[in-house]
């Protein structure tokens, strides 16, 4: 009983910060009120017509009123985001199971079972703000810890590399990739010449460019999307000693892909994919759940790995160095105004707590300067920290004054340190021992502009991505650079690209090369362009499987499954599978050509929940048919129904057909009489004995998430 006691009173100590952090927030949040007024809180008269020199004569120039108004909505749009400008947040926590003591003094690190308040945004990296969540893109993953010592950003990417080595190129790499400027086309696209003739030409890129044509590119959800810090930082312990640390989220519902083709028709059908599926799992309860897993890395190991840790376009597979988890990030509350929160939320790796500290990464340290800048400028001046959102927990106190925005008042008549007319004490301290402390480091002489030769090899990690990865998972990677290609105008670039990846893999860079009417890889010709370097000694591995998203998670919590039906359809078996579904976590609709209820073949009316003109099949996870004759042949007449089945099937997801049902599939020649039936096809029958067997092979296939070796896919019309 007094251990039952200790673990209640643990638990509501260790929730208390977040119950602040959201108080905190309560503060400035305002409902709606019964009486409309200005800025200044007077009441308004009339909110439909401005001041005018009579009905029917001009406005005049006293209506402040009216010119409070308009101020407001000319200047209601900040400057988007350069990059990473479409995106979605909510809030959450982040729990310690694992303290890390004895590796960082980061204070939010070092009691098991403490919760700290975080504000997480996922965002695209290339599209504006209207752009669509499914194109192919790397993913934005920031998570803004609160704290009680101060805002710790951990900003990163759903990719653990990056496409350039030093910030120097980062302008070059965003102007390339953006839209071209002669006529802003394509929007959220990297499928145009500038981008690839910049690529082509750093070969520093080879890594990044195997993630960006794979289908890390294309999540299911943000919440089955990994994050990686990307960079290697510090940790500093208590007694100064310093380990190299990278950090990793890993998604409790495992990760998964959409098809390319999928994907694609997700953007016209619905562009806010991505957003809708977070904001809705939270808001029915589902809340999304990461795992943060970090490498270890001791200083007298560094030499030993392979690879520079100060090269963002490495990774060091968890392989050579393991993962061990520390902790989890929940997300279980949505903003309550967009703009407050997920619009004027300032992230910067250069906020940082003691007891993390940075490593020498050229990428990472001109990051530390370039995010400080550009928040200064999308929100309007250097005050940007006293937004709500970007308020820390714990005390904040500078001898800062002035600049636009600002909200606190601060009293008294010093706005400098050292002095002795504040509280009468004198603040100066030279090389103090409190707060946060930089590691000490000998710094290399002499000064140099260039790259570390140790940054030379280019290729031998792209070549390990492409041997990790399972046989579909490389054709998708060989038909990404097809397409992406195919939309270059320029041949010059296409067979530069095709060069370049001749050193990642003969076989890749011969099969991307065959239909886009240019030569065959030349490797020679690669390799005497500039910023071409020699490859290096042979990596430590061949292969990674951890690299590959083939085989991983077992759970289909949130999973959708669209229900087809039309009158007479038999519901026994149905209700038995959708029950074991629904058990599972998974959430079960019915879609039919039209909304209401139908009339099953025992005369019980069954509500619709979708039609199938507004919720196609892209945006389900898999797909039953129950059986009954005339469902089955009025599903057969509907041209709707019989694309929704195909177009599932073609994007390689799980099917189950029972019964008559199945006449759907084999009407357009797959074959589902010879053994072995496609993978992640069920045929089933309206046996009694055979219901509960149904529901369990339809939750292992969904499980699996996607059946990409399926046969006959190409010749399915959808």
């Amino acid at each position: 009983m007094a251990s039952s006691r200790t673990e209640g009173s643990r638990k509501s100590k260790a929730g208390d910060p977040v119950a602040n952090r959201q108080k905190q927030l309560e503060a400035f949040t305002q409902g709606p009120e019964n009486q409309l007024t200005t800025n200044q809180g007077v009441p308004l008269p009339d909110n439909h017509n401005s001041l005018k020199a009579g009905v029917r004569g001009p406005g005049l120039l006293e209506d402040f009123i009216l010119r409070e108004k308009l101020t407001h909505f000319d200047h209601e749009r900040i400057p988007e985001r350069v990059v990473y400008a479409r995106g979605a947040a909510a809030h959450g926590y982040f729990e310690l199971t694992r303290p890390l003591v004895e590796y960082t003094k980061a204070d939010f690190l070092q009691e098991h079972g403490s919760r700290t308040p975080v504000f997480v945004r996922f965002s695209t990296v290339i599209g504006a703000r209207g752009s669509a969540d499914t194109v192919r893109d790397v993913r934005g993953f920031a998570v803004k810890f609160y704290t009680r010592e101060g805002n710790y950003d951990l900003v990163g990417n759903n990719m653990p590399v990056f496409f350039i080595q030093d910030a120097m190129k980062f302008p070059d790499l965003v102007h390339a990739i953006k839209p071209e400027p002669h006529h802003d086309m394509p929007q959220a696209s990297s499928a145009h010449d500038t981008f690839w003739d910049f690529i082509s030409l750093m070969p520093e890129s080879a890594h990044m460019l195997m993630w960006l044509m794979s289908d890390r590119a294309l999540p299911r959800s943000y919440r089955m999307m990994e994050g990686f810090g990307v960079h290697t930082f510090r940790f500093v312990n208590a007694r100064g000693a310093s380990h190299f640390v990278k950090f990793h989220w890993r998604p409790k519902l495992g990760k998964h892909a959409l098809a390319w083709d999928e994907a694609q028709k997700i953007a016209g059908k619905d562009p806010d994919f991505h957003r809708r599926d977070l904001w809705e799992a939270i808001d029915r309860g589902d809340f999304p759940e990461w795992e943060l897993g970090v490498q270890l890395i001791e200083e007298e190991r560094v030499d030993k790995l392979g690879v520079d840790l100060l090269d963002a376009t490495k990774l060091v597979p968890e392989e050579i160095v393991p993962i061990t988890p520390v902790g989890r990030l929940v997300l279980n509350r949505n903003p309550d105004s967009y703009f407050a929160e997920a619009e004027q939320v300032a992230f910067n790796p250069g906020h940082i707590v003691p007891g993390i500290d940075f490593s020498n990464d050229p990428l990472l340290q001109g990051r530390l300067f370039s995010y400080l800048d550009t928040q200064i400028s999308r929100l309007g001046g250097p005050n940007f920290h006293e937004l709500p959102i970007n308020r820390g927990v714990c005390p904040m106190h500078n001898l800062q004054r002035g600049g636009m925005h600002r909200m606190t008042i601060a009293r008294g008549r010093v706005a400098y340190e050292p002095n002795t007319l504040g509280n009468g004490s004198e603040f100066r301290v030279d090389g103090g021992e409190q707060g946060f402390q930089s590691l000490e480091e000998a710094i290399e002489s002499p000064k140099i502009r260039r790259r570390s030769p140790s940054f030379d090899d280019h290729f031998s990690q792209a070549t390990l991505f492409w041997n990790s990865q399972s046989a579909a998972e490389k054709e998708h990677i060989i038909a990404a650079f097809q397409f992406e290609l195919s939309r270059v105008e320029t041949p010059a670039i296409r067979q530069r690209i095709v060069d370049n990846l001749a050193h990642v893999d003969a076989r890749l860079a011969r099969k991307v090369a065959e239909p886009l009417g240019i030569g065959p890889p030349d490797a020679r010709s690669a390799a005497g362009r500039a910023g071409f370097r020699e490859p290096r000694a042979k990596p430590l591995l061949e292969a990674a499987p951890s690299l590959s998203m083939e085989t991983n998670g077992t759970t289909i919590a949130t999973r959708k499954v669209a229900v087809l039906m039309a009158a007479g359809v038999e519901l026994g078996a149905f209700k038995v599978i959708q029950q074991a579904l629904v058990d599972a976590g998974a959430t079960v609709k019915v879609v039919a050509a039209h909304l209401g209820f139908i009339v099953s073949s025992s005369g019980q009316q069954v509500p619709i929940d979708h039609s199938f003109q507004t919720m196609p099949s892209v945006m389900f996870d898999a797909v039953l048919v129950p059986g009954g004759a005339a469902s089955a042949q009025a599903l057969m007449k509907d041209g709707e129904a019989v694309h929704f089945v195909l177009e599932a099937y073609k994007h390689c997801k799980p099917l189950c057909l029972i019964g008559e049902s199945v006449e759907i599939l084999r009407s357009v020649g797959v074959a589902l009489d010879d053994a072995p039936v496609p993978g992640g096809v069920i045929i089933g029958t309206n046996e009694p004995t055979t219901r509960v067997q149904l529901g369990q092979d339809l939750i292992a296939a969904i499980a699996r998430h996607r059946h990409w070796s399926r046969a006959m896919v190409e010749q399915v019309p959808a």
